[in-house]
């Protein structure tokens, strides 16, 4: 928690030392960290009180920062000519993820292979987009800082 919110602080203070083309992305990492450092700490506490996994506030926390880190993908490649549609794909794919890994976990548990399979296939899509598809294409077009940011 500590470290994350210590990320969100690092992200926000120094976005001006950024070039002024990764500042949305730099604010969009701040976004991410600090929305996780705020459900891990109610994460904490639900399982101090409970002595049961905090489920609900994962999948919560999931459901705003994975589509966040999409939208992150697409603000570095954006520099390189992303399209918007390259966005929308990795946002539809992680929502399926979630959605069908939260059923899996929390609604349809005798089904929880089935879900964990559908929530899987779109995990290895979005891999796929990014290490070998378009994303990949992009990066490897674009070189340099861009190619730098893909890697990290």
């Amino acid at each position: 928690c500590m470290a994350m919110m210590a990320a969100s602080a690092f992200f926000f203070l120094s976005m001006n030392s950024f070039d002024k083309k990764w500042r949305t992305s730099i604010l969009v990492s701040g976004l991410i960290t600090f929305i996780a450092a705020v459900h891990y700490w109610y994460m904490r506490d639900y399982w101090a009180s409970n002595a049961e996994s905090p489920t609900f506030f994962r999948y919560v926390d999931w459901v705003l920062t994975v589509p966040l880190m999409c939208v992150e993908f697409y603000l570095i490649l954006k520099v390189a000519g992303a399209k918007k549609s390259l966005m929308w794909k990795l946002i539809f794919w992680s929502v399926v993820m979630l959605v069908a890994g939260y059923f899996g976990e929390a609604v349809y548990r005798d089904q929880a292979w089935f879900w964990g399979l559908i929530s899987g296939i779109a995990y290895f899509i979005i891999a796929y987009m990014i290490w070998f598809g378009e994303a990949k294409k992009l990066a490897e077009q674009a070189g340099g800082a861009v190619l730098d940011a893909h890697k990290t």
